[in-house]
């Protein structure tokens, strides 16, 4: 079950929880409802690889617990907040790939699947598509709390996923 809270006046959050499951089409429906289109598949890919991490390894995949997930526009700025019931997470401060001396990045192509074999051992996959999606990646000191923020300053940029 999916549980919508209504938005509060003079506040601009939604405010969405479910059940931890993997089965999160509806709910990334939800999220990007509000989302220019030709940011949506890049956006959806990043949604859907914080809330399989919030429900699978914070919550273990446990349907007694839930899932929560903030979403705001404010200006430009989309925002999600999405909180577990898990025991926390130490995230790294950033992910990175490796620079050569001239502190160039490596591989000089942008694409995601020629980075990704680059991308240094502390930073899982999934983090690592968090870091290229998002303009701000940052959680709360327990580690149950993500927020995440997607700055659309132009409609004529273009998404880094295609």
């Amino acid at each position: 079950m999916i549980a919508i809270s209504p938005r509060p006046v003079g506040r601009n959050w939604i405010t969405i929880s479910f059940a931890s499951t993997l089965y999160l089409c509806p709910i990334l429906d939800l999220l990007l409802a509000e989302v220019p289109t030709q940011w949506e598949a890049e956006l959806r890919l990043g949604l859907q690889e914080a809330l399989v991490n919030a429900a699978k390894h914070g919550n273990n995949l446990d349907p007694s617990k839930t899932v929560g997930v903030r979403f705001s526009i404010v200006q430009n700025q989309y925002w999600w907040v999405i909180s577990d019931e898990g025991s926390g997470f130490k995230a790294p401060c950033s992910c990175t790939l490796h620079q050569n001396n001239c502190g160039e990045i490596h591989p000089p192509d942008d694409s995601i699947d020629s980075i990704l074999p680059h991308v240094e051992n502390e930073c899982g996959r999934g983090l690592f598509i968090l870091y290229q999606i998002f303009d701000r990646v940052e959680w709360n000191d327990r580690g149950t709390e993500l927020r995440l923020c997607k700055e659309l300053p132009s409609r004529y940029r273009l998404p880094r996923l295609r």
